[in-house]
């Protein structure tokens, strides 16, 4: 192996929840009886909690404050993440392959902690990571080189020294920008970006049995 240390996203990289906000978002409105415009997950994709809230109650005419309505999807999300959320296959038998070959393992997530802890809980590999980074953490955001530098210093290990592992464009672009090894994890969320993430990345996986052969 020619790094020390791995990093790891977890929504779409480690586990298969990049849908789960959708899911969240439908359920939301169904328990409220209210009608699921075919555009309304794409009007809200691109915004922040707040901005949602702001928009979704303003275009149902809801009588939720902003905070009420981020709450009630927190506890929904926190619920899903819990309970429901699955790792993609053979993940959790890679990270137990790097652990035995003594690669620290680091997470690198724009999850809260509420969210991420359980979920990683739940699936039996928190106790593997030897670090953990959320964008509440830090003032930059995944698409920035910073955030990843951040990551590689927690676990002390120079970023050459380190392979980072997601499903986003953006954040493929911000690991090479770091200098890491970037690893490009497929998940049918990011399709349209597939060849743009093929194209930046060192390696690019379907499976994480890739990475043991």
């Amino acid at each position: 192996m020619d790094f020390k240390a791995a990093i790891f996203d977890i929504d779409g990289t480690l586990a298969d929840s990049n849908d789960v906000w959708d899911r969240i978002d439908i359920n939301f409105l169904v328990k409220h009886r209210l009608p699921v415009p075919d555009d309304y997950i794409q009007r809200i994709s691109d915004m922040d909690f707040a901005e949602a809230a702001v928009y979704t109650i303003k275009r149902f005419g809801l009588k939720h404050t902003a905070d009420e309505l981020t709450a009630e999807w927190y506890d929904m999300a926190a619920c899903e993440y819990a309970h429901h959320i699955s790792l993609k296959p053979h993940a959790r038998e890679y990270l137990l392959f790097l652990k035995k070959q003594g690669v620290k393992l680091g997470i690198a997530t724009a999850l809260p902690r509420v969210l991420y802890e359980p979920a990683l809980k739940n699936n039996e590999v928190y106790d593997l990571f030897e670090s953990f980074l959320s964008t509440e953490d830090v003032r930059c955001n995944k698409d920035c080189a910073e955030f990843y530098l951040l990551a590689a210093q927690k676990l002390g290990v120079a970023p050459e020294d380190c392979i980072a592992f997601d499903d986003a464009l953006f954040s493929i672009k911000a690991i090479v920008a770091a200098g890491m090894t970037a690893c490009g994890v497929y998940d049918r969320y990011w399709e349209c970006d597939k060849a743009a993430i093929r194209k930046l990345s060192k390696r690019y996986i379907f499976d994480f049995t890739e990475m043991m052969q």
